[in-house]
């Protein structure tokens, strides 16, 4: 599989990343519904199998249960993946989630997530979301020395924009930045993609198949009564139309490359080099071999077109 420069300074990535956000199974605010851990296991193992490098979990993920999954997954492999990790959503016994990018709770949240996941040190870690209530120069500080004191390797921010992102990097390097891009969502396309291009910042996207709306198999019927879609506007009439009639317009395109929507998703996040890589979740290991054939082709530039009128018809142009 191709693998990307994570900004100026940081590792190679694979093109996409293994994204644990549904693996962290039910009982918590944003669950995907019943997970086998034995599945997410053989999910992870089977992404690793096909190439991919890199592993991208949370703490709130299932209130730290994705990174116990991570951790069992990579246990005893004599290759670990990469493993990116956040710290800033905490939350409470009774699972109630907030902000908290103190410099205490991230240290906090350090030692909790070396434990779980059963490694010495972070390879990339990242502010989940911005605090309002705590200074983003207190929290890149603390970030900086974890760097120095040898417990992270790279450090990132995830839901940062280009504002946020230059006060930190006035006091240390920014490795990463972690932002929603898909077909729907191209506002980054405007100013952070250019932002980074010209900073040496890498970028993780996250969501280009919207999850799962854009594989061309979405069927909301499926959906667990506990599955946090259900709750999701995106979910529900007319929005799921609308979605379901886009990815109609976008699967001739595909065929004629024998691939399915969601690998033209994929595929089309990818065109542009400043993004580096694209996190893409899996539940289980067909989903991941779904997920890796939008990573073996380039689209050429007829393809692009067809799929930006699409888009204008859809009114997402640029």
């Amino acid at each position: 599989m191709e693998t990307r420069l994570l900004g100026r300074h940081g590792p190679h990535f694979s093109v996409i990343g293994f994204g644990t956000y549904a693996v962290g199974g039910p009982n918590w605010e944003f669950s995907w519904g019943p997970q086998d851990d034995r599945e997410s296991v053989a999910a992870i193992r089977k992404a690793l199998d096909l190439g991919v490098n890199w592993i991208d979990t949370a703490p709130v993920y299932g209130l730290g249960h994705s990174e116990e999954v991570v951790g069992a997954a990579v246990a005893g492999l004599v290759n670990r993946p990469f493993i990116a990790t956040k710290c800033g959503l905490v939350w409470n016994g009774r699972g109630r989630i907030r902000n908290n990018l103190r410099p205490a709770s991230i240290r906090g949240e350090l030692e909790a997530s070396l434990r779980r996941l059963q490694v010495d040190v972070i390879d990339l870690y990242q502010c989940h979301w911005p605090d309002p209530a705590t200074p983003v120069e207190d929290a890149w500080q603390t970030m900086a020395a974890l760097q120095d004191e040898g417990k992270v390797r790279w450090i990132g921010v995830s839901n940062f924009d280009a504002l946020l992102i230059e006060r930190c990097l006035k006091i240390r390097h920014v490795d990463s930045v972690q932002p929603p891009y898909s077909l729907v969502h191209r506002e980054i396309e405007r100013t952070l993609l250019p932002f980074c291009r010209a900073h040496g910042i890498g970028v993780v996207v996250y969501g280009p198949l919207l999850k799962g709306l854009l594989t061309g198999h979405f069927d909301a019927v499926s959906l667990a009564p506990d599955d946090h879609r259900r709750r999701d506007p995106r979910f529900q009439s007319p929005s799921l139309e609308w979605t379901g009639a886009l990815v109609e317009r976008l699967r001739p395109i595909a065929a004629k490359h024998n691939k399915s929507a969601g690998q033209l998703a994929i595929a089309w996040v990818l065109r542009d080099h400043a993004v580096t890589s694209a996190i893409v979740g899996g539940r289980r290991p067909s989903q991941v071999e779904e997920n890796v054939g939008g990573t073996d082709w380039q689209l050429a530039a007829d393809d692009v077109n067809q799929v930006e009128r699409a888009l204008e018809d859809f009114g997402l142009g640029r």
